[in-house]
């Protein structure tokens, strides 16, 4: 049975209606939801004393379950004589003082300030099909009349889709005829409606609105309200604000609505920002949402909420580790929930209250309405972050330097540039020591941590390097200093080394001396200067290191490849580091490239400046170390096994000599070694 127009445009016609309510009979149709969804919203600006009309009422339920429940100065209008009859009978017994009258909304016949109140369900959503001038006319003509049967004080409510053209001039029109306008969301209403043996049949929702404009006599001031989320009301400046708040809710529940009807096993995960009421900046949660395809013993949804200060790790950071995630919690969706730094959370029983209700607008149509969705977490504490030190950098912006509670509760201590909170710029391990002039033990760093796998490699690099040195000696250039975690580990692991590290950012040098225990020494200097141009002088000036490494990071997160700046592998760069390296030296290089075109180029210009060149592709990481030499007692593959199997024990046996711990060995040395690619 066509119950729906074919066209927008029908929904304008008395015709339509009178067809509609006749093959429809006396089974009520509601739109947007029925009086249970909408009460906590309609409480709030109608009460029993007011005056309503209902305009548009059709045969709705909604006037005769206020009716029952006390709102008995009730009229009623509807452009449709067919369903005003039929709604006449139905209530001429059981409800006596409400009336029921053909009329059209936009030319009605009642006195002026004959209402406190004109409740619409739908009605402007009827009428305004599009954007033409003469439905923009019929429209414009519905509020004046809205205005002209209003007394001051009265309401205008409104329960609406808003869809963008109604809602632009809805924000035009009430304002500029003094009225007071705030648009709430009814979090209850429009929800589809399910069995237990069909949940949430159709898989979808409505997302319904309630428009609240009070008509005042005279208001010097515009007053624009919002409410979006739960019970907090905001008062916006510009109307702009309102639609786009209300564009945000919508596409959001657009999502919802897609995750609702189906998988996404198979295609990328879905993301969503959530945004506490009061700030509207930052988001207090993201979500990541994951679908796989059902497995036998699998449950069909939960929500992992990720402990403060974990969400950098690469099992919470990237698509691939929350994919292993998935996989090892079994269960057919997955909602991943990590938490933003700048907010205070509670306890892990608190963020799942505050979740609660979007977590459950992400479940599977399969899930049913009411059943209990399971949390999972690491441990039973919601985590923990203090924030040390927060700055500012003139070149990298704003950064914070934390600590947070990482893995067994073990204390780390990082520096995040805000600019880019997902990357963790440095990383630190704290531990409990006795520092001279001090009874108590302290937090103190510890220099054996390596909090990236990567600067293990490179370490063994520079091993090597100390190895093939004739001299005795080992010169080590580091270009990128950090927190200084990597040139520290080297200078107490490796005591042949002396280090110059270079760094473009003086703030970032005094935040490792001050926060990450860099320590500045004979055998260790700061450079602050432009990393391709220090290469430049130092190889004008016949300078020599037996290695030299590159752990720098590019700000371009645009072009593929994070680390290094691409300038940095221009052929000229790489001369210079080839003549600083010589015949005999180790250019050691961290590169992050996820396109495979550009790390082609990356190969073919390390080949030009080096006859022998190896790569090892970290497993979890998305870090390639390069060794890059011309020393020719690395002309075959044998000889590097040999060499670089040695460089590993002597770095596991050199931390172990020098009580540095390591979080790990170099886990397989036969994997390492026959994962070498030349």
């Amino acid at each position: 049975m066509n119950l729906l127009p074919k066209s927008t445009a029908d929904f304008g016609s008395t015709e339509y209606w009178n067809s509609f309510f006749r093959k429809r009979g006396k089974q009520a149709f509601e739109w947007y939801g029925e009086y249970p969804e909408l009460c906590t919203q309609l409480h709030q600006y109608i009460k029993p004393k007011d005056e309503i009309l209902v305009v548009g009422c059709g045969n709705s339920k909604l006037s005769m379950d206020l009716y029952d429940v006390g709102f008995k100065k009730i009229t009623n209008i509807d452009i449709s004589p067919v369903v005003i009859k039929q709604m006449q009978e139905a209530n001429r017994l059981n409800r006596p003082e409400m009336t029921w009258n053909q009329m059209d909304a936009t030319a009605m016949t009642f006195p002026n300030e004959t209402f406190s109140v004109v409740l619409d369900k739908g009605t402007l959503d009827a009428l305004f099909t599009d954007e033409s001038t003469s439905v923009v006319t019929m429209v414009r003509n519905y509020f004046a009349e809205i205005g002209r049967v209003l007394r001051p004080a009265g309401r205008y409510v409104c329960l609406s889709l808003l869809q963008e053209h109604i809602l632009r001039e809805v924000v035009s029109h009430f304002p500029a005829a003094h009225f007071m306008l705030r648009i709430v969301r009814c979090p209850e209403a429009g929800k589809g409606r399910g069995t237990e043996d069909a949940p949430n049949a159709d898989g979808s929702s409505l997302v319904v609105f309630a428009i609240v404009a009070t008509k005042l006599k005279n208001m010097p001031l515009r007053v624009l309200e919002v409410g979006l989320a739960g019970s907090h009301i905001e008062r916006v400046q510009r109307p702009e604000e309102i639609i786009a708040a209300v564009a945000a809710t919508q596409k959001a529940a657009m999502v919802c609505n897609g995750l609702a009807r189906g998988s996404i096993a198979g295609m990328a995960e879905v993301s969503l920002d959530l945004f506490s009421p009061t700030d509207k900046e930052r988001p207090r949660y993201t979500i990541h949402v994951l679908d796989q395809a059902p497995k036998r013993g699998n449950g069909k949804y939960a929500a992992f909420i990720v402990p403060q200060g974990r969400e950098t790790e690469w099992l919470f950071a990237t698509p691939a580790g929350r994919r292993k995630l998935q996989e090892s919690a079994k269960f057919d969706r997955l909602a991943i929930v990590t938490l933003h730094r700048g907010h205070v959370y509670t306890d892990l029983e608190a963020v799942k209250a505050e979740l609660a209700e979007s977590v459950k607008s992400l479940a599977p149509q399969q899930v049913l309405q009411g059943a209990s969705i399971p949390y999972l977490s690491i441990g039973a504490e919601v985590g923990r972050r203090e924030t040390i030190h927060t700055g500012r950098s003139e070149l990298s912006g704003e950064y914070v330097v934390e600590e947070i509670a990482g893995e067994n509760g073990r204390l780390l201590r990082r520096l995040v540039f805000l600019s880019n909170q997902a990357v963790v710029q440095s990383e630190a391990a704290l531990k409990m020591a006795r520092v001279r002039g001090s009874r108590a033990p302290q937090k103190v760093i510890d220099a054996g941590y390596l909090a990236c796998q990567h600067h293990l490699f490179m370490t063994v690099g520079v091993q090597l390097a100390a190895n093939m040195d004739a001299t005795g000696s080992c010169p080590v250039a580091v270009v990128g200093l950090g927190g200084g975690g990597l040139c520290t580990f080297i200078r107490e692991c490796l005591k042949k080394t002396t280090i110059t590290a270079v760094e473009i950012d003086p703030e970032v040098e005094q935040i490792a001396v001050k926060y990450f225990g860099l320590t500045l020494d004979a055998r260790l200097r700061v450079v602050i200067a432009d990393g391709i141009q220090f290469l430049a002088d130092e190889a004008a000036r016949g300078a020599h290191y037996s290695a030299l490494l590159f752990d720098v990071d590019s700000k371009d997160a645009s072009v593929g490849m994070s680390c290094p700046p691409a300038a940095f592998l221009e052929r000229e760069v790489l001369a210079n580091v080839r003549k600083l390296t010589g015949d005999s030296g180790l250019f050691v290089l961290n590169l992050v490239c996820r396109n495979e075109a550009l790390r082609e180029t990356t190969v073919e210009g390390l080949k030009r400046a080096y006859r022998y060149v190896l790569s090892y592709q970290l497993e979890e990481d998305v870090n390639e170390i390069f060794y890059c030499t011309d020393n020719d007692r690395l002309k075959e593959v044998t000889n590097w096994q040999e060499l670089l199997r040695t460089a590993a024990d002597d770095v596991n046996k050199l931390a172990r000599k020098e009580k540095l711990t390591l979080e790990q060995e170099l886990v397989d040395l036969s994997d390492f070694i026959t994962a070498l690619k030349i």
